[in-house]
């Protein structure tokens, strides 16, 4: 199996971390269904062109939290996840985005205030396109 993850080199953060982030966000958004077997540590070492220790970290980072699970023997699969677990990553997912955009913000010297101010207007936008409103109908 080929797991839609990209890794970015130039990005800081580490490589363990960009793929940790994207394997949780294809099973909790349902892209990677419960029992799915998941590429072995090697098969996906070879894939990302990374270590298979990196990828060690990664699949023994994601069975701690109970989101995938080893069978000796018989492969790696995605753990079935109740729709508890997945509304509270959801929301702890949208809390972290949050967090860093106001530190960006913060890094550019914008006040609280003006982090505020342009998250209500994003949140305007967003609001009146979930509506169906055209540009046309907010001027």
């Amino acid at each position: 199996m080929r797991l839609p993850i990209r890794i970015d080199e130039q990005r800081p953060e580490p490589l363990y971390h960009q793929i940790e982030v994207q394997l949780r966000g294809l099973i909790l958004g349902g892209e990677l269904q419960e029992g799915t077997a998941l590429p072995s540590i090697r098969e996906l070492a070879v894939s990302l062109k990374c270590s298979a220790i990196t990828i060690r970290r990664v699949y023994q980072d994601l069975e701690h939290e109970g989101l995938i699970r080893t069978r000796q023997g018989a492969g790696t699969f995605v753990a079935r996840v109740e729709t508890a677990e997945l509304d509270r990553h959801r929301v702890t997912r949208v809390m972290e985005e949050l967090e860093k955009a106001v530190e960006a913000g913060l890094a550019l010297h914008c006040t609280i205030e003006e982090i505020e101010d342009a998250f209500r207007q994003i949140m305007r936008t967003k609001s009146s396109e979930q509506r169906g409103d055209s540009e046309d109908d907010r001027e």
